[in-house]
């Protein structure tokens, strides 16, 4: 078993970096192997719309996002973290989201997801929910907490004070946990549920 956790914040130590630490106490206990990787802190070219990955299947821009997917497709989870943007979350991270989600086509169904948001004060909700989108489109189940997964601090020193916050990393951790373990048991004794060939419809007429 083994999580992957994006930092999606430009601050290597910042808040989000203290939240997702919390999380990786719970799986060492949990004797699962994860991995932290700075997303935010590079220069990540947003999707062109030129669909090479169609035929080359993986992204055509040879950067980061590719060296991730490698990781990704032998994950059981994936942890996205972020901080609040005016409402949204980095602009760093979404450009390295859209490709990664949609340049590699490898089946993401049951791979656990999670979003992490952190703020000073407000936008974390809307940040959270923008953020679980990736998830919901690749059929991954979403793990939650005992609140939303969010903490509150401009800095990690200041998460250090959000208590509830840090107990709400702590639970997530443990519920992806159970999870990615609960489904690996599924595929062994069920397999992967069928899957359709995908209908696209436009809504042009």
């Amino acid at each position: 078993m083994n999580v992957l956790l994006l930092n999606g914040s430009p601050h290597k130590t910042g808040s989000c970096y203290r939240a997702l630490c919390e999380m990786t106490k719970i799986f060492d206990a949990n004797k699962v192997a994860w991995e932290i990787i700075d997303v935010g802190s590079k220069p990540v070219i947003g999707c062109m719309g030129c669909y090479a990955c169609a035929d080359l299947k993986k992204c055509v821009v040879e950067d980061s996002v590719n060296e991730v997917a490698l990781k990704f497709e032998k994950a059981d989870a994936l942890v996205v973290a972020s901080p609040v943007y005016y409402a949204n979350a980095n602009a760093t991270l979404i450009a390295f989201l859209d490709r990664l989600f949609f340049a590699n086509r490898f089946d993401k169904r049951m791979k656990v997801g999670a979003s992490v948001v952190a703020a000073r004060r407000g936008g974390l909700s809307a940040t959270f929910d923008q953020l679980n989108k990736y998830f919901t489109i690749s059929g991954m189940p979403i793990a939650s907490s005992q609140y939303w997964n969010s903490v509150h601090g401009n800095n990690a020193k200041e998460v250090e004070s959000d208590l509830e916050g840090l107990q709400c990393m702590r639970t997530l951790a443990q519920n992806i946990c159970f999870l990615i373990k609960s489904i690996e048991l599924g595929k062994q004794e069920f397999g992967l549920p069928p899957k359709e060939e995908v209908i696209r419809t436009s809504f042009v007429r």
